[in-house]
C-alpha cells in the first residue's frame, strides 16, 4: 500500500513537471494539494511523511475524524468543500489555514464575526462557478468582483486568489474554457487593485485535467484519486449542489 502511494506521487510530480515544461512555467510555481476525501488517516500519513504536506478535505466530519491521527505530522490543511455556516466553529477548531470555497456574502460575514471573537485571521480563495452548471457551487463570474470588494472590507479574511472546480468532462477544450475564464477573472481583479486583495493563487485542475489547468495558469492542482485510488463514492457526492450532507 505504501509503495503504491509513493509511486503514484512520483507519477503526479512527473506530470506536473512535464506540464510546466510544456507551458514554459517554473515547476516551483505549482503546488500539489492532496485531496484526501474518504482517504483513511494512515494512507494520508504515507504522503505526509514523504514530504507532501498540503492536504485538503471536503467535509467537516472527515476533518474531525482524522485530526488526532495527523496533527503531530507537520502539514497544512485547506478546506475545499461547501461550507455550511453552522460548521464555521469546527473549521477553525481543526487548524484549517485556507478556505478555498468562499462563495457567498453570508458565509464571509459569519466567518468574520467568529474570527473576530477568536482573534484569528484566515486565508480564503473565492470559489467561482466557471462552468455555469446549476449543480455547482461558486459565485457566478460576473458577480465575483462585487463579492471580493465586500469581503476585502472584512479584516479577518485575507483573499489570496480564486478557485474553481471546472467542468467534469473528457472534452479538454470545454474544460480549458473554464480554466481560461478563471485566469481572465484573476487578471481583471488584479488590474482593479482592490485594497487588501491578492491574486496569488489559482486553484484549479484535478487528477484528470491537471495538465490543462497548468497550461492555463494554475498555481494549485488538487489531486486525490490519482494518488490514493478510486473513492467508494462518486465525485457528484462531493461536488453536486443537491447534496447537503456534511
Amino acid at each position: 500500500m505504501s509503495e503504491d502511494i509513493l509511486q503514484h506521487l512520483r507519477e503526479i510530480e512527473n506530470r506536473i513537471q512535464q506540464a510546466c515544461v510544456n507551458s514554459h512555467r517554473d515547476p516551483a510555481a505549482v503546488k500539489l494539494l492532496l485531496a484526501t476525501k474518504t482517504v483513511p488517516a494512515e494512507r494520508i500519513r504515507i504522503a505526509l511523511e514523504a514530504g507532501h504536506t498540503l492536504i485538503a478535505e471536503n467535509k467537516i466530519q472527515e476533518l474531525k475524524e482524522k485530526y488526532e491521527a495527523l496533527k503531530n505530522i507537520p502539514h497544512e490543511n485547506h478546506f475545499i468543500g461547501h461550507l455550511q455556516t453552522n460548521k464555521i466553529k469546527d473549521l477553525l477548531k481543526y487548524d484549517v489555514t485556507c478556505l478555498q470555497s468562499l462563495d457567498r456574502w453570508d458565509l464571509a460575514e459569519k466567518l468574520h464575526q467568529r474570527l473576530l471573537s477568536e482573534k484569528k485571521t484566515l486565508d480564503v480563495l473565492i470559489q467561482v462557478n466557471t462552468s455555469g452548471e446549476e449543480s455547482k457551487f461558486g459565485i457566478p463570474p460576473e458577480a465575483a468582483i462585487s463579492l471580493i470588494e465586500g469581503v476585502s472590507q472584512l479584516s479577518t479574511l485575507k483573499i489570496k486568489g480564486l478557485m474553481t472546480i471546472g467542468l467534469l468532462s473528457a472534452e479538454t477544450e470545454k474544460v480549458r474554457a473554464c480554466f481560461r475564464l478563471l485566469k481572465s477573472l484573476q487578471q481583471q481583479i488584479a488590474t482593479a487593485r482592490i485594497p487588501r486583495v491578492e491574486m496569488l493563487e489559482l486553484s484549479m485542475g484535478m487528477s484528470g485535467d491537471l495538465e490543462t489547468a497548468i497550461e492555463e495558469g494554475a498555481t494549485i492542482v488538487r489531486v486525490g484519486t490519482a494518488v490514493f485510488g478510486q473513492r467508494p463514492t462518486p465525485d457528484s457526492y462531493y461536488w453536486n449542489e443537491s447534496v447537503k450532507v456534511e
